[in-house]
């Protein structure tokens, strides 16, 4: 670490509290910008200086209790991208932005229309006919200055699905069309990298996680040279805001187990099903 950004990172530590009443060193937003400006110094490196340090970005306080400082600093340092910024992929970049994942890779073609409104969080009636990818890094910069996020105005194809994930740790699935899906497979299996997928339709909606060398999505719709539809069962049940956003959660939860590192269980291998019809949910294993 640099003297000049230590000596600012130490002359500015909070002694801190953390929620359960520990004494816990932490750094204000406030001062992590200051630093930033007097240092020269690009937010998310005051963040990881301060990290390395022991200190605490006041921002991350409260993911303290579950994530431990080498925990926050992997994800500071990770880079995630994501597929699709509709339904879920809006959700998505929101949790991730706020736990503090360093790079976002934002990735979508398409632009916002009225039928989006009844539940993509980046969409507002002002956004009418705005790329969606513009939009979704401007939100990821008005929570987290911190996270770098790169956009990609464009539709993910087999061309250049490689390019467009190359450098990340983990790759999250927020589209809508079964084909696509099983090209971001196949791009993160020769990236060797995981692969987070979810879908929706109605009031159901299910997330599975996936390993190179698994599978896959082939246990979930079949081979891929025998799909009848390019579209899943929401092209007929529709898409409700509460069985997007309870999917993406559930996506962030196994990208944010990815980056981490931990070893907890996890969904490969696995799919997680939800019906909130009835309110159930059912883990079914695949292998």
């Amino acid at each position: 670490m640099p003297r000049h950004l230590a000596e600012a990172i130490t002359a500015r530590i909070d002694p801190g509290v953390a929620p359960d009443g520990a004494p816990r060193p932490t750094l204000s937003l406030a001062h992590v910008h200051r630093i930033a400006r007097e240092t020269g110094t690009h937010v998310r490196q005051v963040e990881l200086a301060a990290l390395h340090a022991g200190v605490t970005p006041e921002r991350y306080l409260r993911n303290r209790q579950t994530y431990d400082i080498p925990d926050q600093i992997r994800l500071l340092e990770a880079r995630a991208a994501v597929v699709g910024l509709g339904g879920l992929g809006g959700t998505v970049i929101e949790i991730l932005a706020r736990a503090g994942v360093g790079a976002l890779v934002l990735i979508d073609g398409d632009r916002f229309e009225a039928h989006n409104l009844n539940r993509q969080l980046l969409c507002t009636e002002a956004y009418m006919g705005t790329s969606k990818a513009t939009i979704a890094a401007q939100r990821v910069a008005a929570i987290n200055d911190a996270v770098q996020a790169t956009t990609h105005t464009t539709f993910l194809t087999e061309e250049n699905a490689r390019d467009l994930i190359a450098e990340c740790q983990v790759v999250v699935d927020c589209l809508d069309t079964i084909e696509t899906r099983f090209i971001v497979e196949q791009a993160a299996r020769e990236a060797g990298i995981p692969m987070i997928s979810a879908a929706v339709a109605g009031l159901t909606g299910h997330v599975t996680t996936i390993f190179p060398g698994d599978r896959g999505l082939e246990m979930v719709h079949g081979p891929r040279h025998h799909l009848k539809s390019a579209k899943g069962a929401e092209a007929v049940l529709g898409n409700l805001p509460q069985t997007v956003v309870m999917a993406a959660a559930m996506e962030c939860s196994e990208a944010l187990k990815v980056l981490t590192c931990r070893t907890g269980p996890s969904l490969r291998n696995k799919l997680w099903i939800m019906d909130l019809t009835d309110n159930t949910f059912e883990v079914l294993s695949l292998v």
